[in-house]
């Protein structure tokens, strides 16, 4: 009796810590609602967020890639009139956001049309960045389907009305890798909702967002 009794109590155990564990991907999910969609299904807004995924030897990697052909989409169907790239700047040698902005303009994005954030660390600093320096508060998100829905969530978090555009990926290693790591995100994206911190970087407001509109009209 006493080792069911031990037995029982090691289950119940566990059982509270998975669903402690996996109770903040479930509000990144819930959180997301049915506003997560392709670049076809996306409402018109005035911006479209790009978050940076990494780079091969300077140039986009394959993720990021086609977060930024989804991008070009966008704006070459009316859907956006600007667009913001947001990511790692954090050393001389390695710099996301300059990296997505050629690629931007050599698919036939207008130079005034697209805006650097350098200092993207994370998602939340993003999201609150984009709200708080940039001026941003309707915006498209673009990121792969697995991290979409935290990205929306954290945005909407930061005060941007948000829609995201989850850019397929076939289920290799690699997206499933990308999968797990959410559900670690995910603690960190409630954690960061909740207690809303400043980023890492945050500094005087730009007026780069206002002028690439302002160009639009």
């Amino acid at each position: 009796m006493r080792q069911r009794r031990t037995q029982r109590r090691v289950f119940q155990s566990t059982a509270v810590l998975c669903s402690l564990a996996l109770a903040p991907s479930a509000w990144v999910w819930f959180a997301a609602g049915d506003r997560v969609g392709t670049v076809e299904s996306a409402p018109a807004a005035p911006v479209a967020v790009v978050f940076g995924a990494g780079l091969d030897q300077g140039k986009p990697s394959p993720y990021l890639e086609h977060r930024l052909v989804a991008a070009v989409d966008l704006y070459r169907e009316g859907k956006v009139q600007a667009i913001l790239v947001t990511g790692d700047n954090g050393r001389v040698e390695y710099d996301e956001p300059d990296a997505m902005y050629t690629y931007l303009i050599q698919h036939g994005v207008p130079e005034d049309r697209v805006v650097r954030d350098y200092a993207g660390f994370d998602t939340w600093d993003s999201c609150t960045r984009a709200r708080r320096i940039f001026g941003v508060d309707h915006a498209v998100l673009v990121s792969q389907d697995f991290h979409v829905r935290r990205a929306l969530a954290l945005c909407e978090a930061a005060g941007i009305r948000s829609y995201a555009v989850g850019v397929p990926e076939p289920h290799d290693a690699t997206w499933l890798y990308g999968g797990l790591r959410e559900v670690a995100g995910a603690g960190k994206a409630a954690g960061d909702a909740l207690l809303r911190p400043d980023p890492l970087f945050l500094g005087p407001e730009e007026d780069g967002i206002p002028k690439a509109l302002a160009a639009g009209r």
